[in-house]
């Protein structure tokens, strides 16, 4: 269970509004605490600060009051020195030494690595090594696994280390990588000329880490899979051994759980990189995918470089190489048949099909019939010819097609009555209908749903009173196929 984030008080010498002092104070504490010196007095920070131009007139009382705020925001330890003290005088004093804090010492780490890093882009690169130094690192894992594992927790944990040590490095330098790759400033930056001379480059990294990747990728995997937990296990256990001989004066019985659930964590995190869960993609894929785009992606640019190179170039040359072939002809057959190589067709002959002619794709055009088109002027001034046409009446027309809907609707009116008993159709009594009762029927369902008293007018002038009984499933049977409904009765009002 993750705690609440908490404020980190120790970054706040990074803010503060003496922050130049501060960050110089906590930087020779750094540098000497990476020379194994760590208590330092304040005389010597005081002559530090001093041969620095910026800090010569720098007070040692306000070095005194710093050291103290320092002290306040967990970035220093004081230490009161009693070593040196010759007078009463000087113990009442209360002189002291300060020791930086584990938390200061990697924020100042962190800052130097930072300081170290040029632009504001992403570093990072694909290392075909790495992969490699992982997979012979998981080997030597796996073979100590096979074995009874009497050999010291020291050894074991140099193995732990070595794989995420490469694991680590895989992580932070790919994505590093990707992320530059990815970036806006690069992405422009292979849009311009000057890319053209790297794409080689480029293409040639990318294409030989991806071989290498597909390489190892598929045997890590298969290591990862042959791992016998139950012996990893105890694997784990060794590597807590080894955490437990390490001299502290705490008691570490209490973090025993929370090394073996870190452990534990750990290598799921490898597993999920390289082989991924059931519901998620591994990152190893997703690295496979990126880095096959990214080719594509500087192909399509480096063609529409080139593309944009020959849009300007002069072709006059060419025209005059073309001009010369033409003059050598000796027959104006000889340069028709060289116009047709150069040209192409001159005049090209346009088919135009109707839509939908035939469904076998795999008719020819000539196998169809030809389409006769009226090719129309293209001037503004063409009107289509019109004839001056009588009104025609369709009276007996409209009469004929009236009697015929009237009596196909009567027919379907005689056929809803035939069903009927009692003014009342029960559709598990019913027998095997037509396909338009059917259809009829729903119709009438779907219209009493959207009303709340369940009441249809139908176009035939009655009113159908719709109930549904959901717990009783029936097959209404019609000459076109079979369907499982819930059990309706329609009620005549």
């Amino acid at each position: 269970m993750e705690l609440p984030m908490k404020k980190v008080i120790e970054a706040s010498y990074l803010t503060a509004d003496s922050a130049t002092q501060y960050r110089t104070i906590l930087r020779y504490f750094y540098r000497q605490h990476e020379r194994m010196r760590d208590f330092i007095s304040p005389e010597e920070i005081l002559e530090y600060l001093r041969s620095i131009p910026a800090f010569h007139d720098y007070e040692e009382e306000q070095l005194h009051q710093q050291l103290a705020q320092l002290v306040k925001w967990n970035n220093l330890i004081a230490r009161q020195d009693m070593t040196n003290a010759k007078t009463v005088e000087e113990y009442k004093k209360k002189r002291f030494r300060y020791q930086p804090t584990p938390y200061t010492i990697e924020i100042e780490r962190m800052l130097v690595s930072l300081e170290k890093m040029t632009g504001d882009n992403f570093q990072g690169s694909l290392e075909r090594s790495q992969f490699e130094r992982l997979l012979q690192a998981l080997i030597n894992l796996q073979n100590e696994l096979t074995t009874d594992l009497t050999k010291s927790p020291e050894y074991y944990m140099r193995l732990w280390d070595d794989v995420f040590r490469y694991f680590q490095t895989i992580r932070t330098s790919t994505a590093d990588y990707i992320a530059y790759i990815n970036s806006e400033k690069t992405d422009q930056r292979m849009q311009t000329e000057a890319f053209l001379v790297y794409k080689n480059q480029f293409t040639a990294y990318l294409r030989d880490f991806i071989v290498s990747l597909q390489k190892t990728s598929l045997q890590i995997q298969e290591r990862l899979k042959e791992m016998n937990k139950t012996k990893l296990e105890t694997f784990i256990a060794k590597l807590i051994e080894h955490r437990q001989s390490i001299p502290r004066l705490e008691d570490v019985s209490s973090s025993i759980d929370e090394w073996k659930s870190e452990y534990e964590e750990l290598w799921a995190s490898l597993r999920q990189w390289f082989l991924g869960t059931s519901t998620q993609q591994s990152e190893l894929e997703i690295l496979q995918t990126q880095t096959n785009e990214m080719i594509r992606r500087i192909t399509r640019y480096v063609q529409r470089i080139s593309e944009r190179q020959q849009h300007f170039r002069s072709r006059m040359n060419d025209y005059l190489h073309l001009a010369k072939w033409f003059s050598e002809c000796r027959t104006i057959g000889e340069a028709h048949r060289l116009s047709s190589v150069v040209f192409g067709a001159i005049t090209v002959k346009h088919l135009h099909l109707v839509e939908d002619t035939t469904d076998n794709m795999y008719a020819d055009v000539w196998d169809d019939d030809p389409v006769m088109l009226t090719i129309k002027p293209r001037t503004n001034h063409y009107r289509e010819k019109t004839k001056p046409g009588a009104a025609i009446s369709n009276v007996e027309k409209k009469l004929k097609e009236r009697q015929k809907y009237l009596k196909e609707r009567k027919k379907e009116e005689q056929l809803i009555i035939k069903y009927m008993k009692n003014g009342m159709i029960q559709l598990s009594e019913l027998p095997m209908v037509e396909p338009f009762i059917r259809k009829l029927l729903l119709g009438w369902i779907t219209k009493a749903m959207q009303s709340e008293n369940r009441i249809v007018k139908t176009d035939y002038g009655m009113e159908i009173k719709v109930t549904i009984n959901k717990d009783k499933m029936i097959v209404l049977k019609s000459e076109d196929g079979e369907l499982t409904m819930p059990d309706c009765i329609f009620e005549q009002i």
